[in-house]
Formats: structure tokens, C-alpha cells, sequence
């Protein structure tokens, strides 16, 4: 006799690369697979290599808490937590899963029309695609030296 049991997950990972428009009011629709994750409202802030980040209010705290235990003592701490503490606002999923780009986020990562939403793992990052496309292009040529390093890492 064979006994099954469903598992279920309470954490939906963002996986994969997305292409959609920002519209004339700053409004952008994020992937419908993600925003169940999201829920209604979620946290946006400065990544790293001049894109957005997006976090569910979950993630964001996990993170918002590592953040906080960084010693201020230390320069760059001090720095990394300034940027992405600063920098971070709450922003509301509309019906149509869209979410209002603060401009000064607009201008930090260079957003123009055309973007790309990638899914990594527990956040979602923002590109300008013509960014993105570029950034891929040179990483892609560099994965196997990256996958050389992280091996040391045990990946």
C-alpha cells in the first residue's frame, strides 16, 4: 500500500525574465504569476548594478532586519543599509498587478519605456531592457568563470 501526502510550500519563488512597458502615469505591471506572492502591497527599493528590487512585506522584512544589525560602525554597512533603507517605499498592487514607480527610483535605475522583471529566487529585480540585454550579453560570456568561483562556495 502505497501512502501519499501532499506537501504544500508556504514560499513561492520568482523564477524567470519578463517583458512589459512602463505606461505615461510611471505604472508598471508585474508578472501575474508573482503578485499571489506579493499580495497587495509590496516593497521596492535600489538594487544592486543601478536596478529596482522588489520585495513581498515578508522577504522585505527578512531582509529590512539583516539590514538593521549591520554595525554602524562599519563605512560600508553604514552605506549599503542607508541605500537600501532610503531608498525603499511601500507601493500598492492595483486590480491590474501594477505598481506605481516612484520617480526617484525612475531616475536611479535609468527606466525608460521598455523593462524586464526578473525573478530571483525571494525578490524580483526591475531592468531597463536595453540595460538588462547588455548586462546579460557580458555575464553570459563570464559563467564559467563565475561557476569556477562559486564552486569554491560549494555550488
Amino acid at each position: 500500500m502505497w501512502i501519499t501526502h501532499k506537501v504544500r510550500t508556504t514560499f513561492s519563488m520568482f523564477i524567470g525574465e519578463y517583458r512589459h512597458t512602463i505606461d505615461t502615469k510611471k505604472r508598471l505591471a508585474l508578472p501575474a504569476k508573482f503578485r499571489k506572492e506579493l499580495g497587495k502591497t509590496a516593497i521596492i527599493t535600489r538594487g544592486l548594478d543601478n536596478c529596482l528590487v522588489v520585495y513581498s512585506l515578508k522577504a522585505w522584512q527578512v531582509m529590512s532586519d539583516k539590514l538593521g544589525k549591520l554595525p554602524a560602525s562599519q563605512l560600508e554597512a553604514r552605506g549599503f543599509a542607508r541605500i537600501m533603507l532610503a531608498g525603499a517605499m511601500a507601493v500598492d498592487l492595483d486590480k491590474l498587478g501594477r505598481i506605481l514607480i516612484p520617480e526617484y527610483l525612475k531616475q536611479y535605475a535609468n527606466l525608460k519605456k521598455n523593462t524586464v522583471i526578473c525573478g530571483l529566487y525571494n525578490r524580483l529585480e526591475i531592468w531597463d531592457a536595453q540595460k538588462w540585454d547588455n548586462y546579460k550579453k557580458r555575464t553570459e560570456k563570464e559563467v564559467g568563470d563565475f561557476a569556477a568561483k562559486l564552486g569554491e562556495l560549494g555550488i
